[in-house]
């Protein structure tokens, strides 16, 4: 079946197109103050960088369980992630990371670091190692479960998006 479809000239009176121009105005004025502030050389927050290492500790996840961030990587950049963990009460992370895009980003390796004190029960560190593969955004998952069936799962998550660009 055949629609007709007919287009009709706009007609703005003097006071549409000045409220039209107004709005215009304002779009175009938060679109460069966001593009100012958001490329600025000054703002190191901002950058992106050849290699990232985020490192959080116990400490860190007693304040915030559920931690989320991001980087700004370059393309054939590496990131390693560094976790505060305790295999002497059953919990871990992730051994493999759930990334979102893996043709953007791609994990390239797991550890564990060895605890800094031999009392038992000591803490250690679990170790992630991933490289860059092309422009583009990805995200990182990882939960602190207890692996077993019954186990207490996603007690802590890390949750991390890499935002991936071409280098100059």
């Amino acid at each position: 079946m055949k629609k007709n479809i007919s287009f009709r000239k706009m007609h703005f009176t003097k006071d549409g197109w000045s409220c039209l121009k107004k709005q215009l105005c304002i779009l175009v004025a938060i679109i460069l103050t966001l593009f100012t502030c958001c490329s600025s050389p000054e703002s190191p927050e901002f950058e992106f960088m050849r290699d990232v290492k985020v490192e959080l500790s116990y400490e860190d996840f007693q304040a915030q369980p559920n931690y989320s961030g991001s980087v700004r990587l370059l393309i054939g950049g590496g990131l390693t992630i560094i976790l505060y963990s305790n295999p002497s009460t059953g919990f871990s992370w992730s051994k493999l990371a759930q990334i979102s895009n893996r043709t953007v980003l791609m994990q390239i390796d797991h550890k564990w670091l060895p605890p800094t004190s031999d009392r038992a029960g000591a803490g250690t560190q679990q170790v992630w190692t991933f490289k860059t593969l092309k422009r583009g955004l990805s995200t990182i998952y990882l939960e602190y479960s207890q692996p077993w069936e019954g186990g207490i799962k996603a007690a802590k998550t890390f949750h991390l998006t890499v935002v991936v660009k071409y280098s100059h």
